[in-house]
C-alpha cells in the first residue's frame, strides 16, 4: 500500500485578500524538491517551498508555473502563516528568499494582531514636477515615493475617481521614464471597510499592467503620505485597500516617522483557501 506524505502536497492560501476572491493566491510546501514540476501541476499562479523552519524564521524559494520568481512579499507571508500554524514561530523572525548558492535576500517580520508584517525599509518622499496628461491625468500634483526602488504618487479626488482610472501601459511607462521611476500609485484617502487610504498599483516597466497586493508600492505610498501629512496623526498603524478592479485586496501597515523618511512594515492576512 502506497502512502502520501502530507508535506509534499500544497496548502492554498489567499493572501491579503479582503475576505473574498482577492489578494493573491499562493501554495505553500511545507517540504522541498522538484519544486518547478510540483510548482506548474499546483495550479497556483504563484508557489513557495520552506526550504528550512525553524522558530526564529524561513528558508523559501519562490515559482510560478514556469520559473522561479526570486522574492514575493504575498507568499512569504502566506508561508509565515503556514508554518506558524504548524509549528509556531516568534513573535519576530527572518525571512530568506531566493536561491541559496546566491545567499537569497533576508527580510524581517513580525506578528502584529495576527497579521505578519514584512519589514520594508524607510520611506522617503519628494515632489516633483511632470507633465500628467498622457495618462488622463492632467494639472494633479506628482511625488516619488521610494524605499529603494522609486514610484511615482499621484492623488486623486475621490474613490470613483480611482476605480475609473484606465492604465495604459505605453503613457504610464513614458511618464516613469520622464520621473526616473518605476511604477505609478495611484490613491484616495478613505475607502470600503473603514480604511484609510485606497489605491491602486500600475508596473509596465516591472513587467505587469496593474498589481493586485503590492506591499513595496504601498511602503512608497506611505512615505508620500508622511511627506505630505496625511498620515494618521493618532495611531502607527494603516489599514489599505488595493483596488485593482475584480481582484480586491487588503492590506496593515505600521510605521513610524523620522526625521528622514517613514520606517514602515506592510503585510496583512493569510487565510487557507479552496482548491479549484
Amino acid at each position: 500500500m502506497t502512502t502520501t506524505d502530507p508535506l509534499a502536497a500544497p496548502i492554498l492560501f489567499r493572501a491579503l485578500s479582503d475576505g473574498g476572491s482577492g489578494g493573491k493566491r499562493v501554495a505553500v510546501f511545507l517540504q522541498g524538491g522538484d519544486e518547478q514540476a510540483r510548482a506548474a501541476a499546483s495550479g497556483a499562479p504563484l508557489n513557495v517551498f520552506v526550504q528550512a523552519a525553524d522558530p526564529t524564521g524561513l528558508r523559501l524559494r519562490v515559482f510560478t508555473p514556469t520559473r522561479e520568481k526570486g522574492t514575493s512579499d504575498s507568499v512569504a507571508i502566506a508561508a509565515l502563516s503556514a508554518v506558524q500554524a504548524q509549528a509556531g514561530l516568534l513573535d519576530v523572525v527572518e525571512v530568506t528568499q531566493g536561491d541559496p548558492e546566491a545567499g537569497g535576500e533576508v527580510q524581517s517580520a513580525q506578528l502584529c494582531g495576527g497579521e505578519w508584517v514584512l519589514r520594508q525599509g524607510l520611506a522617503t518622499a519628494r515632489e516633483v514636477q511632470v507633465d500628467l496628461s498622457p495618462v488622463g491625468l492632467a494639472g494633479r500634483g506628482a511625488w516619488v515615493g521610494s524605499t529603494g526602488r522609486p514610484n511615482l504618487i499621484v492623488e486623486v479626488p475621490t474613490l470613483a475617481t480611482l476605480e475609473a482610472f484606465t492604465p495604459d501601459d505605453a503613457a504610464i511607462g513614458a511618464v516613469n521614464r520622464a520621473t526616473d521611476t518605476t511604477g505609478l500609485v495611484l490613491y484616495t484617502l478613505g475607502g470600503p471597510g473603514r480604511v484609510d487610504v485606497s489605491f491602486r498599483a500600475f508596473g509596465p516597466l516591472k513587467g505587469f499592467t496593474e498589481d493586485a497586493a503590492s506591499s513595496n508600492m504601498l511602503a512608497c505610498l506611505i512615505g508620500v503620505l508622511g511627506g505630505r501629512g496625511q498620515l494618521p496623526g493618532d495611531a502607527n498603524l494603516l489599514r489599505a485597500a488595493q483596488r485593482r478592479p475584480g481582484q480586491p485586496a487588503r492590506l496593515t501597515a505600521q510605521f513610524a516617522p523620522l526625521r528622514d523618511g517613514v520606517e514602515v512594515w506592510v503585510g496583512g492576512l493569510a487565510a487557507p483557501d479552496a482548491p479549484n
